[in-house]
């Protein structure tokens, strides 16, 4: 096997790991900004109401970044066959990602919400 194949295989596999990394701070941040905009909400002063519209359209985005990581893993499940049909075997832990893993959930909230 040449060097630029194992080189490019190595910078597309540590690629495939800030993208998945960066597709998990989205989420993680979004939770945060569900709980500042949840506590903000218990204060008094603030009407029961105030951001459902905003909490809904959270919920979205949510939902469209689980949508993005599961599409991440079918990226790297796609490279990783690639990887084993260009390379051959891997010499450490293959990638394989169970089939529920992959599925999609269709997004609850609407649009007009």
């Amino acid at each position: 096997m040449n060097d630029r194949i194992t080189s490019d295989a190595n910078n597309l596999k540590k690629l495939m790991r800030e993208a998945e990394a960066l597709a998990d701070e989205s989420m993680i941040a979004f939770a945060r900004l569900k709980q500042a905009m949840l506590a903000a909400r218990q204060n008094p002063g603030v009407e029961v109401h105030t951001g459902q519209r905003a909490l809904m359209r959270l919920n979205q985005a949510e939902s469209q970044a689980m949508a993005m990581s599961t599409n991440l893993l079918r990226v790297h499940e796609e490279l990783s066959s690639i990887a084993r049909e260009t390379m051959g075997p891997d010499t450490g832990v293959p990638t394989e990602f169970p089939e529920q893993a992959l599925a999609t959930v269709e997004n609850p909230v609407s649009e007009d919400a």
